[in-house]
């Protein structure tokens, strides 16, 4: 019996070792697209995504608020499983989900902090969202106007702005229609439009 359980532990350890061996990591990926809120809620639909946090990003300024944060754009941290979901396939989908051909904000969002953009990690980073962005172009017919840009700092959002859509779903979903943002994505997107 002793040397049963010995075996069974050592099998279970087993087990959960291999499991963590060859679990991929999760990895992050930054996204500007206009209102955080929006864009937070767009990511955590992706299939692989765990998570995503509002914040600021792009900018010089540490410790940027709502209040100020000036030189950054409003900006979403996504979490995601590289096994269920590949980083080409999240910024695709993070493409589906603004006017990539928009310079000047999104929707009714307008100004510098509105502006689109793709954080990049590394070289591989870069040359798959430069990839995304001329299939993009070519897909529109169209010039694309959100950047690719090397990393930096990343500083989380006040509280209050962290899963707006679902902690405030009738403001949000009020904001969201008032804003015109799906009937305008449409029109980019056509049948595209996720």
């Amino acid at each position: 019996m002793r040397n049963l359980r010995k075996v069974l532990a050592l099998a279970v350890l087993g087990c959960l070792s291999a499991s963590v061996a060859t679990a991929a990591p999760l990895k992050t990926a930054v996204f500007a697209g206009g209102c955080f809120w929006s864009i937070e809620k767009a990511m955590e639909e992706l299939p692989g995504v765990t998570g995503a946090v509002s914040g600021y990003a792009g900018g010089a300024l540490k410790n940027p608020t709502y209040e100020n944060h000036r030189g950054h754009l409003e900006a979403v941290k996504v979490t995601y499983d590289s096994a269920r979901i590949s980083y080409a396939r999240l910024v695709d989908g993070f493409f589906h989900h603004i006017d990539p051909t928009d310079a000047g904000g999104q929707i009714c969002d307008r100004g510098p902090s509105y502006t689109t953009a793709v954080f990049v990690a590394d070289a591989a980073e870069t040359a798959t969202a430069q990839a995304v962005k001329a299939q993009v172009a070519k897909t529109l017919g169209k010039p694309v106007a959100t950047r690719i840009l090397t990393g930096g700092g990343f500083w989380p959002a006040e509280a209050y702005h962290q899963d707006y859509a679902k902690r405030n779903p009738a403001s949000y979903n009020a904001y969201r229609i008032g804003c015109g943002r799906d009937r305008a994505l449409k029109a980019v997107w056509g049948s595209a439009y996720r």
